[in-house]
């Protein structure tokens, strides 16, 4: 049985989030439906992460068993005469059986976007948090710092989080503002649930000025979710890329990441 490692997109404004749900619209559904037209069989795929409802993606990473080799440019084209419209699978990788999308990731990265404007977002609306005060991305920058290194982020994980352990490796973190939008990129070997949204809303009230930076140092120290500010938006929020070792030999971001509107049917 081959298996098969393949890059998605997708717009999550649609769905519940990328798990499979008993009563709701999930991309892992709407995947493994195509997939399985395509292979002639039931397919289950295992991502990379899971991504929450409302939350975005410009590369996640599946893998899955076929009983049938199409073809890694059949895998693609199959997949996407049956995909919905705002999801994509943009290539298809043979990989060797020990290969697992989840445990054989090295790090992932997301980036959160604001839109830093005093009018509302509307081509924009399911893509970016909206902010109408004025953000000083130089004060975030600076407090997005305190995340750097290997750390227990209890302040910044939800409450029904099930992760067995709050400690988790931040590589980078940036934050950089192209004209009114604000970009906090941040890289990990693995995130919490709610993670980057929790270090979002941190970091934007350090940027309105309601907090002073060393507060981002305050919370995470704190390691208890009431020390930390409100979880922001999920809209903003895009997983932009997943990394392997070079044995995989697997894409690890898009050039770049299209922002696409779509009608929810």
């Amino acid at each position: 049985m081959p298996r098969i490692a393949l890059g998605l997109e997708y717009d999550g404004s649609c769905y519940r989030g990328w798990q499979q749900q008993a009563n709701a619209r999930s991309v892992q559904d709407q995947v493994e439906r195509a997939l399985g037209f395509v292979a002639d069989h039931a397919v289950a795929v295992t991502s990379a992460g899971r991504t929450d409802a409302g939350v975005h993606a410009s590369m996640q990473v599946v893998h899955f068993d076929a009983q049938i080799d199409r073809g890694e440019r059949a895998w693609v084209l199959g997949a996407n005469t049956l995909l919905e419209r705002d999801i994509s699978a943009l290539w298809a990788r043979a990989v060797p059986d020990h290969f697992h999308a989840r445990y054989s990731a090295l790090a992932r990265s997301y980036r959160y976007v604001i839109l830093n404007r005093q009018t509302r977002p509307a081509l924009e609306a399911d893509r970016v948090c909206w902010e109408r005060q004025h953000l000083n991305e130089a004060w975030m920058h600076e407090a997005a710092q305190s995340f750097i290194g290997e750390h227990d982020f209890s302040s910044l994980r939800a409450a029904e989080c099930q992760s067995a352990t709050p400690m988790r490796r931040v590589e980078t973190i940036l934050v950089a503002r192209r004209n009114e939008h604000i970009m906090i990129d941040v890289t990990a070997n693995a995130f919490l649930h709610h993670m980057v949204r929790n270090i979002a809303g941190v970091l934007l009230a350090i940027g309105v000025g309601d907090r002073p930076i060393s507060w981002s140092r305050e919370v995470l120290e704190a390691r208890d979710r009431r020390a930390g500010g409100v979880t922001a938006p999920p809209q903003g929020l895009t997983l932009v890329g997943v990394r392997y070792p070079p044995e995989f030999a697997l894409p690890t971001n898009p050039e770049s990441a299209s922002i696409k509107t779509v009608t929810c049917p």
